[in-house]
C-alpha cells in the first residue's frame, strides 16, 4: 500500500510539473502577444533583456570587488570586534549572493525571448514570395544566431564562475562564524589570495560578457 501511495503521489508531482511547463510557456507566449499588439516586439524585448543581463553582470562585478575589499580588511587587521566582522562579512556574502542570482535570471530570460524571436523569425521566412528577400533573411537569422551564441556563451561562461567565489567566500564566513576568535582571523589571512585569484578571474569574464553584450545590442538595434 505504501509503495502505491509514493508511486502515486509520484505520479501527481510529474504530471503539476509538466502542467507548470505548459502553463509557463503559454504565458510566455501570452506576453509575446499582448507586448506586440503594445508595438513592442521580440527583437525589442531581447534588446531590453540582454542590456539587462549586461547591467546585472556589471552591478554583480561591482559587489564582488567590494565583497574581497571588505574581507582583506577584515583579515588584514588583528583584535577588534569580532563579531561586527563576521556581520560585515556576511552581509556582504548575502549582497554577492542576490547579485548573483539576479544575473542567473536575468540570463534565462535572455534565453527565453532569444528561443522565440528566433523560432519566429524561421518559421517565417516561408511567408516571402520573393526568393531573393527570404535569402537574404535567412543570411541575416543565421549571422544574428551565431552572433547571439557567442553572447550567450560568454555570459554563461562569466557566470559559472560565479559559484565558486560564492562557495570559497561562505566557507570563510562560516568559519568566521563559528570561531570568533583572533586565531581564526589569522587562519584566514591563507585564503586570501586564492579569494583574490578567484575573484580576479570571476571580473575578467564578466568584463567580456558585458563587452559582448554591449556589442550584440549595437548590432541588433542597427538591424
Amino acid at each position: 500500500m505504501n509503495d502505491r501511495i509514493r508511486l502515486s503521489r509520484l505520479l501527481t508531482l510529474l504530471l503539476c510539473l509538466l502542467v507548470a511547463v505548459v502553463w509557463l510557456g503559454g504565458c510566455n507566449q501570452a506576453y509575446y502577444g499582448a507586448m506586440e499588439k503594445l508595438g513592442v516586439h521580440k527583437r525589442d524585448i531581447m534588446v531590453d533583456r540582454v542590456g539587462a543581463a549586461r547591467d546585472a553582470q556589471s552591478e554583480a562585478k561591482e559587489q564582488f570587488k567590494t565583497a574581497l575589499e571588505q574581507f582583506s580588511s577584515v583579515v588584514a587587521v588583528r583584535g577588534g570586534d569580532l563579531e561586527a566582522k563576521y556581520k560585515r562579512l556576511n552581509t556582504e556574502y548575502e549582497r554577492c549572493k542576490d547579485k548573483s542570482d539576479q544575473v542567473h535570471k536575468r540570463i534565462a530570460s535572455v534565453e527565453s525571448v532569444s528561443e522565440a524571436l528566433f523560432k519566429e523569425w524561421k518559421s517565417e521566412l516561408q511567408q516571402y514570395s520573393s526568393a531573393s528577400l527570404r535569402q537574404d533573411s535567412e543570411r541575416k537569422l543565421e549571422s544574428t544566431k551565431r552572433e547571439y551564441e557567442q553572447l550567450i556563451t560568454a555570459m554563461k561562461r562569466a557566470s559559472s564562475k560565479i559559484q565558486p567565489v560564492l562557495t570559497v567566500f561562505h566557507d570563510q564566513v562560516l568559519y568566521l562564524k563559528h570561531n570568533l576568535n583572533a586565531q581564526a582571523i589569522s587562519s584566514l589571512q591563507g585564503e586570501k589570495l586564492s579569494l583574490e585569484r578567484n575573484v580576479d578571474q570571476l571580473i575578467r569574464e564578466m568584463e567580456a560578457s558585458i563587452r559582448e553584450a554591449d556589442s550584440f545590442i549595437a548590432k541588433l538595434q542597427k538591424g
